[in-house]
């Protein structure tokens, strides 16, 4: 295929992608989006059972430009926080109320902790370096804000990013799936699937892409894939990526968060509320306890959630190793028979899949600048990098992917 009269190229049909093809076609321009797979939204998938393999929340929705979008087109949403039971399994027990209140303390002391010491203008370090310890259920407020929310432990993230991209309520769920939303939104784009980008060419005028669809000009290009696929040097730059670039690309690694639909019969199912959330404490040093959700829209179906160096380590073991490690994590805090009730699960593998390489991004620890150094704009312009992982305040949510699309579609119209 060869093109010279599409203005833009977008290369990934992920929600930063989907994002700039509007913001451009919106502005007058045309463009062409180039997604590798074959599928749109990236790593915002919902399947044909309503599972999001991917981004399910629509975290701080009061600020997510998702939101409008999600009423205007007549999803129903819930809010999470407002629905959900939070129970707590500890010393072999469900907790107490007043146990549950500690733990609520403790979490409320961490971010108070944490907001302190990234305010106070110390030099960037890890994140685990400023987290209380001590307390009864410190060392499981660091494991579930790090390995469980961000998908990387508190020790492999820069403290002042981690503070700065923290979230607020509500979270809203889409009862059709988030993935659906982002489909709908991308209804009528210009975008060619199973045409993954091998080389960009931005050292003339414009840019050149190619690949098995052959090759593509225009004058700019807008690239969304993820850093782990940028790391794994996916697309070859020519001429090579600015060392800022490629630095920034290092500095902003994926975590992984691995999770598991297991349906199960309404019989065998704890006698749990809807989207009742559950968490084991750490029962010794090491331990890396899993989440789960129960019975998401009322379902018979338990969600797992395994997040951090636990996920990488059962993800490189291979998907029968996740399912065998939730149903033994199932079995410890339910019981035998209530495990062997769990049906074959829907399991993700972001982590396997080359096309993504991870979940979603964090910066290493003296990194905290990573983010606006990979979305600032190379050869006045004509190349410019988008995505969740380029949004310094919503890194790792769909909206930071939809914000960083708009913004680099603004920055080419500029």
């Amino acid at each position: 295929m060869n093109s010279d009269d599409t203005d833009v190229l977008v290369v990934g049909a992920g929600v930063a992608g989907i994002a700039a093809a509007r913001a451009l076609r919106a502005r007058g321009l045309s463009c062409l989006v180039l997604e590798a797979k074959d599928r749109i939204g990236g790593r915002a998938y919902t399947d044909a059972t309503g599972f999001d393999h991917g981004a399910s929340w629509l975290h701080q929705a009061n600020d997510n430009p998702l939101t409008a979008f999600a009423e205007a087109l007549g999803f129903e949403t819930v809010d999470h926080d407002r629905l959900r039971q939070r129970l707590l399994f500890t010393e072999g027990r469900l907790a107490s109320p007043a146990e549950r209140r500690a733990f609520s303390a403790a979490e409320d002391r961490f971010w108070r902790v944490i907001e302190a010491a990234a305010a106070d203008g110390a030099p960037d370090c890890p994140a685990s370096d400023a987290a209380p310890q001590g307390g009864r259920f410190d060392a499981l407020v660091a494991h579930w804000e790090g390995a469980q929310i961000c998908a990387a432990e508190l020790s492999r993230m820069s403290l002042h990013d981690f503070a700065a991209t923290a979230l607020d309520g509500p979270n809203l769920l889409l009862r059709r799936g988030l993935g659906t939303l982002v489909g709908a939104l991308a209804e009528g784009l210009p975008i060619q699937l199973n045409a993954p980008v091998a080389q960009l060419d931005w050292g003339g005028k414009g840019v050149e892409a190619s690949g098995p669809f052959g090759r593509i000009r225009a004058r700019a290009a807008i690239i969304t894939v993820s850093t782990g696929v940028l790391a794994q040097g996916s697309i070859a730059f020519t001429p090579d990526l600015p060392a800022q670039t490629k630095g920034a690309i290092t500095a902003l690694p994926l975590g992984l968060l691995t999770k598991l639909s297991f349906p199960i019969p309404p019989s065998a199912l704890p006698e749990f509320g809807p989207f009742a959330s559950l968490r084991r404490d750490i029962a010794a040093p090491g331990d890396r306890p899993i989440s789960w959700i129960a019975r998401p829209f009322g379902a018979p179906v338990m969600l797992a959630f395994i997040g951090g160096s636990l996920a990488w380590e059962l993800s490189r073991a291979g998907k029968h190793a996740a399912e065998a490690h939730a149903r033994a994590e199932f079995a410890h805090v339910f019981g035998a028979e209530a495990a062997k009730a769990l049906g074959p699960p829907i399991i993700t593998d972001w982590g396997e899949d080359a096309a993504f390489c991870g979940s979603y991004s964090h910066a290493i620890p003296g990194a905290q600048a990573a983010r606006q150094a990979l979305a600032e704009p190379l050869a006045d312009g004509r190349l410019i990098f988008a995505g969740e992982a380029c949004h310094p305040r919503f890194a790792a949510t769909v909206a930071g992917a939809w914000l960083s699309g708009e913004d680099a579609a603004r920055l080419i119209l500029r």
